[in-house]
Parts: C-alpha cells; sequence; structure tokens
C-alpha cells in the first residue's frame, strides 16, 4: 500500500535562481514524487513522495547527481549494556532502518557507534531514544547536540572566506602592478616578456582554486541541460585568461588581461561570501525561537528528583519547575500555583496565572511560585517544536508573486550567452574605428565587451528578492505571535479589502454571564425555578450562553435534575425532558418554529436585545415561561483592534448567530462597519462567498480579499472559505488551528499586526524584484555599449544579490 511522505532536505552548493530550478526539475523527474519545492533563501527542498516507489537515499542520490549536495550530520555516541558483536549488529540494523538515517555503524570492542543523518528528518535525540528503546543506553560523546546543519552551513561560509583570502592575497598585488604599469609608473621593465609569465602564474591560483567552484558548477549545470551563474563566470573569466595566455605565449599580439579575470573571480568571491553571512542572518528568528527551548528538565521518577536533558523527559513524567525557571515541556499543572510569562511565544507581556489544571507551554519562564506538572508533550509534538516547524514550512514554500522572476531566470542565463555573443560580432563586425594609436584591437575590444556582458548579468538577485523577505517577514511575525503557515498567506494578507470578525470569543470574551431573569405572565413560579429547569437542560451544552446560564444557577447554589432526551438544534437552541416537562431553551427563531406566542415577553426581549443582551426563551410544555439574558464583555483590546483596521483602510465586518438588534448593538460599541447577523454556524461560509463576488465597475471586475477571524475550531468552514483565514487561539492550540495563519495571543490586535507585516513584507519583495530586474535591464545593455570594464560589471554583479539580501534584512528592524 502506498504511503506518502515528505522530506525536507538541506541543499548545498545553490548559488542562483538557476539551480533551484536544476534541483525541482531533477527531482520533479523521479517516478514517485508528487511535488518538489526548493527554496534559495533557506537552501531546503520539501519533497511529497511515495514511499513505496522512492527511499530517502534515492532522493539524495538525484540532488548529488544533479550537482548539489545535501547537508548530513555525524553522531558519535558511547553506546551501554552491548553484550556481544550480536547486540552490535542488532542495533547497527535497527539504526540503518529509521528515516533520516543514512548509515550506521556500531562497534562492539569500542563500545561506540557512529550515525550519519540527515537534521532535517532525524534529531540526534531521535536516535538516542531509538537506542534505548533497543533496549541498549546511549551516550553523547561532545556534550552538547550540535546543530549539524547549522554546522555545514558555517563550514559552507568558512569556504568561501578562505578561499577569499586567498583570491585577495594573489588579486591585490596583481591588481595593483597592472594598473601602476599601464598608468606607466614601474618603467620600461614592466612591459618585459618575463612580466606576463610572472602575470600568468599570479592569476592561475586564483582561476583554478579560488574559482575551481564555478567550473565544477558550470560543469554539472550543462550536464543537467541547463545553464547557472556558474556558466557566466567561468566563461567570462576564462575567455580573459585564456586570451591572455595566447598574448604571453606570442600567438597574437596585444594587452595581457591576467588581473581582469583574477578580479572578476575575486569580487564574485566576496560577494557570495557577504551574501551567505546576510542570508544566515535572515534565519535569525529562527535561531531565537530554537534558543528558547530549556536544557534540562527536573523530573520525579521512583520517588526521587533527578535532573534530565530535556530530550529524555517521556509523557506521564511529573516535572517540577522552580521560580526563574523555564518550562522544559508542554504539560498540565498537578500541584502549585504561579504566574507565567509567555511573551516568547505568543506576544502577549502580561504573566498568565497557572493553576491546577491548567496547561504549561515548554519554553515559557515560571514567574512567582514552584509548579509540578504532567508532561502531556515532549520532542517534536510541543508548542514550541511545532511553531518552529510551521516557521519552516513557511519559509521553504513559494509565494505567488516569485513565479516571474522564476520564470525569467530559466531563460536568462541562455538570453545573456546570446546577448554577449551579438555583443561580440557587433563591435568586431559594425564597431566605430579605433584610433591609429589605440592600445587595443578591433577583436581585442570586442572581447572585454563581450566579457562585460557574461560577468554583469546577475540571476542572484532575482531568485533571493522573494525568499529572503518571506524569511525574515515570518520569523518577524513568529517574534511577536503571528505564525504564517505559507509564503502565500503572508503574500495574500498584505491585500485584504475585508475582515470578518466573529463575535463570539473573538470580539467579545466568548464568557458570558447572565444578567436578567424576566417571567412571562404565565409563569408565577419565580426566577430561581425557571433558571433551574432552563440550567438542567444546558448541562449538557457546550455552547458559551449554555454554560453561562449554568454556571449562574451553580452560583445561587440551585440543586439542578437530571435531563432526559437531551436535544441540541444548531444555532438556535437546546431541548429536553426535565422532571416529566418538556423544556426548550432557546432563541426567537426556535421559539417561532414551534409556533409559540411571544405576545406577552416580546417587549422585554426587544428591550433586552437593544443593551446587546443575547435573550434565551425558555418555554416549559410547549408555553413561553420567560426570558433568561446572557451578555457578553468587550475583549481588552477590541476597539483599538478595529481602529487600527480601519487607519489600515479596511472594512471590517462582524458575523454572529445573535439576533440583528444585540449585533448592531455591539457593533456599535466597537465600531463595526457591517453586521452580519442570525446566521447558523453553517451559513458563515456562505456569507464569506458572498463578500468574494467581484464589484463590477466600468473598467473592470474586482473580487474582494476577504479575511476571516474566528477561533479555528468553530469556523473551520469559514476560515477555510476566506481567502487569508486568522485563528486566535493560544500557544497550545497552534498545531490544531487549521488557518494559514494563527494569531497565538489571542489579542484581536493581532489581526492589525499581521495584515501591517504583510504589507511590509510585500513591499520588501516588491523593491527586491525591482532592483533584481531594473539592475538587469539597465546593466547588460550598459556593458554591451561597452560603457563597463568587466572588473568594474563584477562588482556590480558581486553587490547586486547582498543589496537584495540586506533590503531584506530591513524588516527585522520594522515596528509592527
Amino acid at each position: 500500500m502506498s504511503e506518502t511522505k515528505q522530506l525536507t532536505l538541506p541543499i548545498t552548493g545553490m548559488t542562483c535562481a538557476n539551480c533551484v530550478a536544476t534541483v525541482e526539475r531533477n527531482l520533479k523527474k523521479m517516478d514517485g514524487v508528487q511535488t518538489a519545492v526548493v527554496n534559495l533563501s533557506s537552501e531546503r527542498a520539501t519533497v511529497e513522495f511515495d514511499s513505496s516507489k522512492l527511499v530517502l537515499t534515492d532522493v539524495i542520490a538525484r540532488v548529488q547527481r544533479a550537482g548539489y549536495g545535501v547537508a548530513t550530520g555525524e553522531a558519535d555516541l558511547v553506546i551501554k549494556r552491548l553484550a556481544d558483536d550480536n547486540d552490535a549488529r542488532r542495533l547497527e540494523k535497527a539504526l540503518s532502518k529509521l528515516d533520516g538515517v543514512l548509515e550506521a555503524q556500531v562497534t562492539f570492542t569500542t563500545e561506540k557507534a557512529r550515525i550519519q543523518y540527515v537534521p532535517t528528518v532525524i534529531s540526534q535525540a531521535e536516535i538516542r531514544r531509538a537506542v534505548s528503546a533497543a533496549g541498549f543506553e546511549a551516550l553523547e560523546l561532545g556534550g552538547d547536540t550540535e546543530d549539524a546543519e547549522a554546522m555545514a552551513r558555517e563550514h559552507e561560509i568558512t569556504e568561501q572566506r578562505n578561499l577569499l583570502w586567498i583570491g585577495l592575497l594573489f588579486t591585490v598585488p596583481l591588481f595593483l602592478f597592472s594598473m601602476a604599469r599601464d598608468f606607466g609608473l614601474l618603467g620600461m621593465w614592466a612591459h618585459a616578456e618575463w612580466v606576463h609569465y610572472a602575470m600568468w602564474t599570479v592569476a592561475t591560483p586564483v582561476q583554478f582554486y579560488v574559482g575551481w567552484q564555478y567550473y565544477v558548477g558550470a560543469y554539472k549545470s550543462l550536464r543537467n541541460g541547463s545553464a547557472n551563474m556558474d556558466v557566466l563566470i567561468a566563461m567570462g573569466s576564462s575567455v580573459a585568461y585564456i586570451y591572455s595566455i595566447f598574448i604571453t605565449l606570442g600567438l597574437i599580439p596585444g594587452h595581457v588581461y591576467f588581473e581582469t579575470s583574477a578580479v572578476i573571480i575575486t569580487l564574485i568571491r566576496l560577494g557570495k561570501f557577504l551574501e551567505a553571512r546576510a542570508k544566515g542572518r535572515t534565519s535569525e528568528a529562527i535561531k531565537k525561537l530554537m534558543g528558547l527551548r530549556a536544557k534540562t528538565a527536573r523530573i520525579v521518577r521512583d520517588g526521587v528528583e533527578v535532573e534530565v536533558p530535556v530530550d529524555e523527559v517521556r509523557v506521564g513524567d511529573v516535572v517540577l519547575v522552580r521560580p526563574g525557571e523555564k518550562i522544559p515541556v508542554d504539560g498540565v499543572v498537578v500541584d502549585g500555583r504561579s504566574a507565567v510569562d509567555e511573551s516568547m511565544l505568543t506576544g502577549e507581556s502580561m504573566p498568565v496565572e497557572k493553576k491546577l489544571g491548567e496547561p504549561v507551554i515548554g519554553a515559557t519562564l515560571n514567574k512567582l511560585g514552584l509548579l509540578k506538572f504532567e508532561a502531556t508533550k515532549v520532542g517534536r509534538e510541543t508548542a514550541l517544536a511545532q511553531i518552529i516547524k510551521l516557521v519552516e514550512d513557511a519559509q521553504g514554500s513559494k509565494a505567488p508573486i516569485q513565479k516571474l522572476a522564476d520564470q525569467v531566470s530559466g531563460i536568462f542565463v541562455p538570453a545573456v550567452i546570446g546577448i554577449a555573443a551579438l555583443t561580440f560580432i557587433g563591435w568586431y563586425f559594425f564597431g566605430p574605428a579605433l584610433p591609429i594609436n589605440a592600445e587595443m584591437d578591433n577583436f581585442t575590444r570586442a572581447l572585454i565587451n563581450m566579457v562585460a556582458v557574461l560577468v554583469i548579468a546577475c540571476p542572484c538577485a532575482m531568485g533571493l528578492a522573494t525568499p529572503t523577505a518571506v524569511m525574515v517577514g515570518t520569523g518577524k511575525g513568529a517574534e511577536v505571535g503571528i505564525l504564517f503557515r505559507t509564503s502565500e498567506a503572508l503574500e495574500r494578507a498584505g491585500r485584504i479589502g475585508v475582515v470578518v470578525l466573529d463575535k463570539t470569543g473573538t470580539i467579545t470574551k466568548g464568557q458570558p454571564a447572565v444578567t436578567d431573569i424576566v417571567g412571562s405572565g404565565q409563569w408565577t413560579v419565580g426566577s430561581d425555578e425557571l433558571l433551574r429547569l432552563a440550567a438542567s437542560v444546558e448541562k449538557g451544552s457546550e455552547h458559551p450562553l449554555g454554560e453561562a446560564i449554568w454556571a449562574e444557577a451553580t452560583r445561587r447554589g440551585l440543586v439542578l435534575a437530571e435531563a432526559a432526551g437531551f436535544k441540541a438544534e444548531p444555532g438556535t437552541g437546546v431541548q429536553a425532558e426535565v422532571e416529566g416537562r418538556l423544556v426548550a431553551v432557546g432563541n426567537v427563531r426556535m421559539m417561532q418554529a414551534r409556533n409559540l406566542s411571544l405576545s406577552g415577553i416580546q417587549s422585554e426581549v426587544d428591550r433586552l436585545q437593544s443593551e446587546a443582551k443575547t435573550a434565551m426563551l425558555v418555554a416549559v410544555d410547549d408555553q413561553i415561561a420567560g426570558v433568561i439574558a446572557v451578555a457578553d464583555t468587550l475583549k481588552d483590546g477590541s476597539v483599538e483592534a478595529i481602529q487600527e483596521l480601519h487607519r489600515l483602510g479596511l472594512k471590517v465586518a462582524m458575523i454572529t448567530g445573535d439576533n440583528q438588534k444585540t449585533a448592531e448593538a455591539i457593533a456599535r460599541q466597537v465600531g463595526i462597519d457591517m453586521v452580519l447577523a442570525e446566521v447558523l454556524p453553517a451559513g458563515k461560509a456562505e456569507e464569506i462567498k458572498k463578500l468574494q463576488k467581484p464589484i463590477v465597475n466600468r473598467q473592470s471586475s474586482i473580487g474582494n480579499i476577504v479575511a476571516m477571524v474566528g477561533d479555528g475550531v468553530n469556523d473551520a468552514p469559514a476560515l477555510a472559505q476566506a481567502d487569508v483565514g486568522l485563528a486566535i487561539g493560544t500557544g497550545t492550540d497552534v498545531a490544531m488551528a487549521a488557518a494559514p495563519v494563527t494569531l497565538m495571543s489571542g489579542d484581536l490586535r493581532g489581526v492589525g499586526r499581521a495584515i501591517s507585516l504583510s504589507r511590509k513584507t510585500l513591499a520588501t519583495i516588491k523593491q527586491n524584484l525591482f532592483w533584481a530586474f531594473f539592475y538587469n535591464i539597465i546593466l547588460i545593455p550598459a556593458a554591451a555599449l561597452g560603457y563597463l570594464n568587466p572588473m568594474l560589471a563584477a562588482g556590480a554583479m558581486a553587490f547586486s544579490s547582498v543589496f537584495v539580501v540586506s533590503n531584506s534584512l530591513r524588516l527585522r528592524g520594522q515596528k509592527i
């Protein structure tokens, strides 16, 4: 039976958008691969495939065949309890079967295991757990678990730095000597034949050691039937280098350009080094989130308090947390009382009170008292781990705005090579005549301008324009408790025109309380009895209004009766048999459906509704007995949140199952533009669809981009129907919410912040794309027309992608 699996692989060796296209194309060619998305900024590939047709090693082999690598980690473990060599073989076999493990070697004589693994698929903690499950004990060599992927990236940066220094060591003297010679500062000896050989000697290590990666990349790219940035660099620098060799050997007359080839390679190496460093900073938000994790936990096992690494905490363990310590994993308080600072996950600055039965979230800070809690979620199941995965998934996805850049990148390099060829032909055959005493001939001039075209072109800036901004934007959101599930959601949120807010639990606290109990003329027994009968029915209800009635009866100390034949009618009310009487509790619509007359109580219902109270009618044996009014209080910040949405130029609507009058009264309090009242839960999605219908004018037909804000559970169909669904929850709900955007703090003001962040990210993407296209559209023709020296062209090319990444990094300092 086939099963679809998803893998995220850290890819090494990608330099431009063409590399992304090459890896994607190769992965998609594999039989069994359903989707493959590669991101240049995060340097990751997300692949969905049929596990009956492919395994991890097949996917890695395909990436390597395409000319790229996959970052892997090595875990060295000391293994205890190995009885003999058979145990070593058994453990080796068990480890080799783990998803993400590429190779496992267990040696009985040294009691050590060396495991090569893919860090995005499996962690060292999971490997150690597998060792324990096999009946052995694993101890780490070398202290803390290392971030293998980060180490691989750091190794790449170190390698770039070393090559840059070697390049500078040879290039700077060569460049200074060449310039001094050209300006006649060194005398005639500098033009001697042996000087050319000396320059050739100095330029060669730069060309074939510092620049070797570009030759390898170009070969692999061409072997895959495409052309990337490496092809342009290898061609441009090689033309200048080989032309200079011909002159040095006396095969043709002219000026040598060894310094040009060396400067091209060294400047581009400098640009790549700065770009790699800047790209590392785009993922700082993820690193911050990872750094929130507690390293150890104090647990009670067999009645003894012991401190263990957080990875060793199991579900069901009782964990102790003292004041000032981090809560290591998710759980439920079993003893103690405290206030917990959850701001690092939710963005909410006020500490949250925790007592018996309350949930706690791993990585939050215990402020006051001693807490004892039972671990309910550990490892990859914790809220923090889920948040990190959500942010990584969003950063790895492709925003729709990126499609244009991807399409251009696919034909960019071949087009540049074509333009370079035309430049050479144009200058050689049709260029203006050179002065008689010119230092170069027609061929040299055409060659120099062709080289300038090859090295000025920059597909990297186009490839980095969108993903770097998305990485910084989603990371910034996570820091303030806004989680975007996809980059498409991040992009689309910036284009929202209408925001629809669910009333209960979104605008209001969702904790309504009974305010009035009014009996009808036919009811003479008293308000307590009316409340007791209604509460006896509502005892089985999970609706906030029903809970309010039941809570008020409990507060008054009323003894509730057992209800039989409980029946809920969604959107209208509930009914049951209580002490032999049929009791129905619901709204006006429910009573009208039963053909019950409201003549004696209608005026009271109208009065209560005008006061923003929800009127719950109570019928006993098909007679209206009275009305119980329930009111919900506004959430702190609801008024400011709606004012902020108006400031952003958005239209705000409220959707509720409440009657029109109550809904309008609440709308007036908070400044809502449009009220959608008396909407049944099943009808919310339909109302959203109506709002999305195009507005037709003389010029065009424009559809509204509609956002729905709800609790993520009751409003699931409406959240799915909306163009952007925003679920208001808490840190523990994050994995449950199906909406593209989750606001973890439960604060409605987060909606405005999410839209504002999206707009700023979108603006940054547009700036990046404008720069990337403007740069190439202006400077490629300038190079073709002979206005750019190849060395200046290489410098401009090297810094164009650095500009794009730096512009994206500005988002980190933006206030939202």
